[in-house]
């Protein structure tokens, strides 16, 4: 397989079809993702949108190989992520890929530093202390770090999670819904931290979103409907 090196993610004639319950004998197939073909550049921002229930977030999680397709390619970083499986999938997601979710997913016993050095100690990176605090600084939480997520606001939560996504420098970051828990001033600070620690990191951004403004501070917005793009013309980045 050979992919030009500015191609960071790629996925091609991508589906997801599931079992439904019957009451019949027979299963029933839901089919939440049709033919999917994406190409995002690296260092480029890409925001996905539709409605609830369009495949937005299913998507997300085939591209970050948190799970399998039907059928189709995904490739990130050269690599064949539809090939693999869970193991070696999460050896790529830990080398190459950041998160951030709309519900934080912070580990509640684990103080700001502790949640923020978890991938760089799961990395054995000996100056994870270093860097979490690094971190911290930079997203305004130097004076937060020994406090525990129930003591923290949702955007300070937040900002502890967007340090966390970045403290491994990922390839790629994969947000869903990111601003979705917030209010709209707690929202847009979050959107200015997120876009310029990106900036910062030349990171690749992939996000789902509902948020107009956070969709259009990206490069790209792809809307999903049924399963699909509906602008499929402009899912496919221009490569030179």
């Amino acid at each position: 397989m050979n992919i030009k090196p500015e191609i960071i993610l790629e996925c091609r004639n991508v589906t997801k079809t599931v079992k439904t319950a019957s009451n019949s004998q027979h299963e029933k197939s839901l089919t939440i993702l049709k033919a999917i073909n994406l190409q995002v550049k690296s260092g480029e921002s890409i925001a996905i949108i539709g409605a609830s229930g369009s495949g937005k977030t299913t998507l997300l999680s085939l591209l970050a190989g948190l799970d399998l397709p039907s059928s189709g390619e995904i490739y990130l970083n050269n690599l064949a992520l539809h090939s693999f499986d869970e193991e070696r999938r999460s050896k790529v997601r830990a080398d190459h890929v950041g998160f951030i979710f709309q519900s934080f997913l912070l580990i509640n016993s684990l103080t700001a530093l502790e949640n923020v050095m978890l991938p760089a100690e799961l990395a054995n990176d000996s100056d994870a202390k270093e860097k979490a605090i690094a971190m911290l600084e930079k997203v305004g939480l130097a004076d937060r770090i020994e406090h525990y997520p129930g003591q923290l606001s949702g955007g300070e939560q937040q900002r502890v999670a967007i340090a966390r996504a970045f403290i491994s420098n990922p390839a790629i970051l994969f947000a869903d819904e990111p601003t979705g828990n917030l209010d709209s001033k707690t929202g847009e600070r979050i959107t200015e931290l997120l876009f310029e620690l990106n900036q910062q990191q030349g990171t690749t951004l992939v996000l789902v979103t509902h948020d107009s403004t956070l969709a259009l501070r990206c490069q790209r917005q792809l809307l999903m409907q049924a399963g699909e793009f509906i602008n499929q013309e402009v899912a496919m980045a221009e490569v030179s």
